[in-house]
């Protein structure tokens, strides 16, 4: 909220999450991945939760963003929703 972002869509797998983010010009794609990375991870230590597979950290420190243009938000929202469940 404070960086004015919204995420519109979010599912994935086990090992990656897809998720669709409006966000204005002035922010970068870095900023809010770490911003998203960040509060995540400390809202699961906050919780308790182990680390997926033994692991030493929640997140790996890479990213892959891609934009979408023209494509409708419906169709973005659908791909989606059809993912599978993070776990």
């Amino acid at each position: 909220k404070k960086m004015n972002f919204q995420v519109i869509e979010f599912n994935g797998e086990s090992d990656h999450v897809h998720a669709l983010i409006e966000f204005p010009p002035k922010l970068s794609v870095s900023q809010i991945v770490n911003a998203l990375k960040g509060v995540s991870s400390r809202r699961y230590g906050q919780a308790n939760l182990p680390k997926p597979y033994g692991k030493d950290s929640l997140w790996s420190p890479s990213y892959f963003a891609s934009t979408v243009g023209g494509a409708p938000i419906e169709m973005l929202r659908l791909y989606i929703q059809n993912q599978l469940k993070p776990s």
